[in-house]
Parts: structure tokens; sequence; C-alpha cells
């Protein structure tokens, strides 16, 4: 009886999370070759940005691309965050663009779930489907899982008005967890993550 009682708790607790996967569009139409970067361009950049732990980028670049495509603007950056149940994070960091630009962002977000403890990451985030730049200041939503020890690399998707944000992160500090939450990102700090 208990065995079926858990199952059925499990069941319901997991059943938005299998709902929202469904919701993560699989390949976004793509923008004009001359305003995408390639999967070498995303490697080489994150090479260079992730330092010596950069050694699982490539495998991580490669399966966001193979689902998502070529991103057409990407995010570097730095982020901290905190959990017991419920969480915070926020990062600052900029997004780069082939021909639209290089704009200042920072983000916040509330998440709530299973889920406890703080890290603090290096972030290069994949932008997909952005029209123009001023379209990434909106609120991403997803379903994230972490599990930082002492480093590793983890990705997730968040989406908002058909654009996909893919978050790829190497970090430090002990979080262990899956969440459902968003990230809002804004043209200025604020510590107000909604």
């Amino acid at each position: 009886m208990h065995s079926m009682l858990r199952f059925a708790i499990a069941l319901l607790m997991f059943a938005p999370v299998a709902a929202w996967a469904q919701t993560v569009p699989a390949l976004p139409p793509q923008p004009p070759a001359t305003s995408v970067f390639s999967a070498d361009e995303i490697i080489d950049t994150g090479h260079h940005f992730f330092g010596a732990v950069s050694h699982g980028i490539a495998s991580v670049v490669e399966k966001a691309v193979s689902q998502w495509g070529q991103p057409n603007g990407y995010i570097l950056g730095e982020e901290a965050g905190g959990a017991f149940v419920g969480g915070l994070r926020y990062g600052d960091g900029t997004l780069y663009t082939k021909n639209a630009g290089d704009v200042r962002v920072y983000w916040q977000g509330p998440t709530l779930g299973f889920d406890a403890g703080a890290d603090g990451a290096r972030t290069m985030m994949l932008v997909y489907n952005l029209p123009r730049t001023e379209a990434i200041f909106e609120r991403f939503g997803g379903v994230d899982g972490s599990a930082y020890f002492v480093g590793g690399f983890g990705m997730t998707a968040l989406t908002a008005n058909n654009i996909v944000v893919v978050p790829i992160r190497s970090g430090v500090g002990l979080r262990l967890g899956a969440n459902v939450g968003y990230v809002k990102f804004t043209p200025r700090p604020t510590w107000n993550p909604f």
C-alpha cells in the first residue's frame, strides 16, 4: 500500500515537469547563416571563457546545437544562487550577437522544488530565435536540475515567446535537486526576482 501511495505522489509531483518538457521547441527556424554562431565558434568561446574546466564544454554545446540548431546570440556571465525548497538566482553578463551589437544584461529569478544548497557559476547562455536584442528582457520559464560538488557542467532550456535560452553552467558549491522556476532578464541590476 505504501509503495502505491508513494508512486501516486511521485506521479502527481512530476506530471507538471513532463507537461513542460513537451512545450520546449525542438528545432526553431534558423536565422540567416550570417547572423548565427557555429558550434565551433561557441566551443572556442567556451574554452576561453571557462578556462581550465572547459574540457566538457564541447559535448554540451554539441548536444545543444543538435537539439536547437545554431544560436543567433550568446550570453557570457557569472551567477550565484541558493535554495532550500525555494531559492533565488542572480547573475550578470553580456549578450553577444553577430549583427545587432552587444548588450549588458542582468538576470534573477525564483525557484521552487526539491533543491537545497548554494552555488556560484560561470555561465554561457546560448540564445535561439532572438528577433532583436531588446527581446531578451523577458521571463524565461523552465525546469532546472543541478548537481555541483567540486565542479562540472549543467545544461537546461528556458523558453518565452518562441525564444529559447540554454544556460550552460560550470559551477562550484554544493547544490542538489530539481526545481521549477524562471529567469527574468533586465537591463539594470535589481534585487527583485519577481
